[in-house]
């Protein structure tokens, strides 16, 4: 299951896969990282019951729904909007230094973290599989690590294959037209979200 759900494309490999060929695969380890980090803090509040308060709360589901909404429409609009350069292809070691690795990083983490089917997911996921009449913590860090490396490692394969593309994006028009089709699909992601009744 685990597999599957890391392995299926989403915002997340969207994103990857557009700061991959933008600057390098290696910098693109920070949206990986983001990623990561956000699952293990949702896998946290859904344990201590922010999946459940979604569930009952139909106030509460729709005021998070419209936050990750906003969030995945506004990140859409910065993709189309933003000039981009020619990559350069006559170094191989050579990156892109144009973006921070801390806002590579935030980027992934408010990916995940603004939608709250991410929480219920993971709500639904754990729950099959944990025991209560046993300790938690140490089943949810097994499922959570799990999780994470699974998503860490699937993560990083789209960025590597995606950087085989820097020889073609080295062409602006080629570099520009994987922003704003990355953007479009962000701002598809968002109004999905804000149609979504369930």
């Amino acid at each position: 299951m685990v597999i599957v759900a890391t392995s299926s494309p989403g915002p997340s490999t969207i994103l990857i896969v557009t700061n991959s060929v933008l600057y390098g695969w290696r910098k693109s380890a920070f949206t990986a990282l983001g990623n990561v980090a956000a699952l293990f803090l949702l896998g946290v509040l859904s344990v201590i019951g922010l999946g459940t308060l979604l569930k009952t709360s139909e106030f509460a589901f729709t005021v998070f729904k419209f936050g990750g909404v906003i969030y995945l429409f506004g990140l859409g609009v910065m993709f189309i909007l933003k000039m981009h350069a020619p990559i350069e292809v006559s170094s191989g070691s050579e990156e892109h230094k144009e973006i921070s690795d801390k806002r590579l990083f935030i980027q992934a983490l408010g990916v995940v973290s603004s939608s709250p089917k991410a929480i219920l997911v993971l709500t639904t996921l754990f729950s099959q599989f944990l025991n209560t009449e046993a300790a938690l913590v140490p089943q949810f860090a097994g499922l959570i690590v799990t999780l994470m490396i699974s998503s860490f490692v699937f993560l990083m394969g789209y960025a590597v294959l995606a950087h085989k593309m820097k020889l073609w994006l080295s062409n602006p028009r080629s570099s520009m037209l994987v922003s704003r089709v990355s953007g479009v699909i962000f701002i598809s992601f968002a109004a999905l979200l804000a149609v979504s009744s369930q």
